[in-house]
């Protein structure tokens, strides 16, 4: 506001108050997002609905792995233990980057 009476254009205020302080957070909530499409992906090529089988994907390899669970058991349990730790790590990447970038975690 102070600025606004001072006469600074609306362009400067987004640019020099408004869109430094946003950044933080939307970085947060895509760092937060990325596991959840990852997973999503992952499930719709699980159930048939995403990638096809020639094309790699987590999702189809977990499905191969599930089709032959009692011959192969490694081959379901690597591509869900990667998935797993895919997602284990941006979620802890994102808990750090919301420490670093919010004000209130902050003590």
């Amino acid at each position: 506001m102070a600025s606004k009476t001072l006469g600074a254009s609306n362009k400067r205020v987004i640019m020099k108050h408004l869109l430094p302080n946003l950044a933080g957070v939307i970085i947060i909530n895509t760092m937060f997002t990325i596991p959840n499409a990852i997973f999503f992906e992952a499930f719709l090529s699980f159930i048939g609905l995403g990638l096809q089988s020639p094309y790699a994907s987590l999702g189809t390899l977990i499905e191969d792995g599930y089709q032959a669970m009692q011959i192969f058991p490694h081959v379901l349990i690597f591509p869900a233990v990667i998935l797993s730790i895919i997602m284990i790590c941006f979620n802890l990447l994102a808990d750090g980057l919301r420490d670093a970038f919010d004000p209130k975690m902050r003590d």
